[in-house]
């Protein structure tokens, strides 16, 4: 029998759980277990737990000193405007240059701050890309001493017999 997970946040742990059902997609668990609401079973009790993690990073692009000045540019964007609008609030006594000082300053910090990262990279990561950790399977967890009654209300729903045999 293996442990349960351990959780460092309260609000997600389950005194004893024990498993009801497992379903391959996040929306059919999510289903299920609002089948059981409708049921007026005690949902508090219920935990989906999402199994098999897999870290998906799909690759957006190559990435080359344009680009890397490009995004430095792009970032010190927002920093340089919220510089520039201290300056005008703080300093300018209402001289609005201020914020295009700003905001050059951010941008020329922003890419030497860009470049100075990639040149340290050594050429590792050549590559832009984004990333998620998703589920391959859900599981629904129930506190032990209502998880045979949540069992039997998935049995009785509507198609649960057929999706027994997919």
């Amino acid at each position: 029998m293996t442990q349960p997970p351990v959780i460092p946040n309260k609000i997600l742990q389950l005194n004893y759980p024990q498993h009801v059902a497992e379903y391959p997609t996040y929306e059919e668990a999510q289903a299920a277990v609002d089948y059981l609401a409708d049921e007026k079973f005690a949902v508090e009790n219920i935990l989906i737990v999402g199994t098999n993690l897999r870290l998906l990073e799909r690759v957006t692009g190559r990435r080359t000193w344009g680009s890397v000045l490009g995004e430095g540019a792009v970032s010190g964007i927002s920093t340089g405007l919220l510089v520039g609008l201290m300056l005008v609030l703080f300093v300018g006594n209402g001289n609005w240059a201020m914020l295009w000082v700003g905001l050059a300053m951010g941008i020329v910090f922003g890419v030497l701050f860009r470049a100075l990262a990639y040149s340290l990279s050594g050429g590792k990561r050549d590559f832009n890309s984004a990333r998620q950790t998703v589920a391959t399977s859900y599981e629904i967890l129930a506190e032990h001493r209502v998880a045979q009654e949540a069992r039997d209300l998935l049995a009785r729903r509507p198609g649960a017999r057929a999706a027994q045999f997919e």
